[in-house]
């Protein structure tokens, strides 16, 4: 199987929920991981959004790629811009990059949940979106 990792800073929000989209749609194909540069915690908004959508999260953990196995990488996809620049060396593998928002960052200081969450939502959706297309380039 193809070995895949997700890679935000701090592994908190978005890799998780690319990881956990692509569990969903092909973890039956290939080897899914995410990880940060840093470990942030997981995100409580982002395990929400994600059981909205039947994708539960809620076991994962926040993890520095030092953390992950001694697995070679067959593609490396970065969710965010910082993770791009400071993305730690992988030997062999197929780096991709697409930058989607940050909703902590986002949403900072906002103070309506309803309108925190949609927030949320919007870039979980964004994400699923660009998961369930990408396949095709991991041939």
């Amino acid at each position: 199987m193809k070995k895949i990792l997700f890679l935000c800073t701090g592994n908190s929000c978005r890799s998780q929920m690319a990881e956990g989209f692509a569990r969903k749609h092909w973890g039956h194909e290939f080897e899914v991981y995410s990880a940060g540069t840093k470990k942030h915690g997981m995100n409580e908004r982002a395990i929400k959004v994600m059981q909205e959508s039947g994708v539960d999260i809620s076991k994962h953990y926040s993890k520095t790629t030092d953390e992950l196995p001694n697995v070679t990488f067959d593609f490396v996809v970065t969710v965010c811009d910082s993770a791009k620049e400071n993305c730690p060396y992988f030997s062999a593998s197929n780096v991709v990059h697409v930058g989607f928002q940050d909703p902590p960052t986002l949403t900072k200081d906002m103070t309506n949940e309803e309108d925190i969450l949609k927030v949320y939502r919007r870039v979980r959706d964004e994400i699923e979106t660009f998961i369930k297309n990408m396949k095709d380039r991991l041939k």
